[in-house]
C-alpha cells in the first residue's frame, strides 16, 4: 500500500481525496494537514511515502515547502496538486523536486495513476504538458515566457503578484532584499517589460494570480 498525506488547505478537498481512496487496496491517506506545519509535524513522526501537496498551502508557499520536503524527507515523493496552470508551475516544481504535477480539474482516476507511478518511482505530468514540451511548436502566446524562467523567479514573480513587496517577499523566501531586486530585474528582462504595472499585469495574463 502506497501511504499518502494529503496536505491542501481546503476541508473539501482533504475530505475527497481520501473518501476516493477508502476502499483502495493500493493506497492509503494516512493522514491530512491543512498547513505546512502540520504536514513537516506528521511527516517527521509517520511513514509517508507520497505526499500530495497544494501549491497555495498556508504559511510556507508550496515551492519552499517543497524544497524543504526535498532537503528533510528526500526519499519522500511530492506530487504538486493545484488550481494553478500547468503551463505556469509544472516545470518549475518538477526542477524543484516534486516528482509530479497535478490539475485539481483531473478525472478522479487520474490521482490514482499518477500517486502510483510516482510512488514506483516515475515522474507525472499530463498527456498534454508532455506533448508541448516535447514538440516545441512556433507559437506567440506569452506564456511561453513561463519556460525560460527558473524555479526560483517564478516564486519571486508569484509572490509579487500577490502583492507582496520586495521586503516581505525577501523575509518569505529567506534571501537578501536586493537579491529580489535582481530577480525582478530578471523578470522584467525575461518578460520584456520594464516597470512593476506591466509584470504583474503579465503575471495576471498567464493566470499566475
Amino acid at each position: 500500500m502506497v501511504k499518502v498525506l494529503i496536505a491542501d488547505n481546503h476541508p473539501i478537498v482533504r475530505k475527497g481525496v481520501k473518501s476516493l481512496f477508502k476502499n483502495s487496496t493500493e493506497i492509503d491517506v494516512v493522514g491530512k494537514a491543512a498547513t505546512t506545519s502540520e504536514l513537516f509535524d506528521f511527516i517527521s513522526q509517520e511513514q509517508v511515502d507520497v505526499v500530495l501537496l497544494e501549491m497555495d498551502i498556508p504559511e510556507v508557499n508550496g515551492i519552499t515547502a517543497l524544497r524543504r520536503l526535498k532537503k528533510d524527507f528526500a526519499d519522500v515523493k511530492v506530487i504538486m496538486f493545484s488550481s494553478h496552470s500547468e503551463d505556469v508551475y509544472a516545470v518549475s516544481t518538477l526542477r524543484a523536486g516534486a516528482s509530479g504535477y497535478l490539475s485539481k480539474s483531473v478525472a478522479t482516476n487520474v490521482i490514482k495513476d499518477a500517486i502510483i507511478k510516482v510512488a514506483n518511482g516515475g515522474i507525472y505530468i499530463s498527456n498534454e504538458l508532455a506533448q508541448r514540451l516535447a514538440f516545441d511548436e512556433s507559437t506567440n502566446k506569452p506564456r511561453r515566457f513561463f519556460r525560460r524562467l527558473s524555479t526560483r523567479e517564478v516564486e519571486v514573480l508569484k509572490l509579487l503578484a500577490s502583492g507582496k513587496r520586495n521586503k516581505h517577499v525577501a523575509e518569505e523566501l529567506n534571501l537578501n532584499e536586493k537579491t529580489v531586486s535582481t530577480y525582478k530585474a530578471r523578470l522584467m528582462r525575461k518578460l520584456n517589460v520594464d516597470n512593476l504595472v506591466d509584470l504583474l499585469q503579465q503575471a495576471k495574463a498567464l493566470e499566475l494570480l
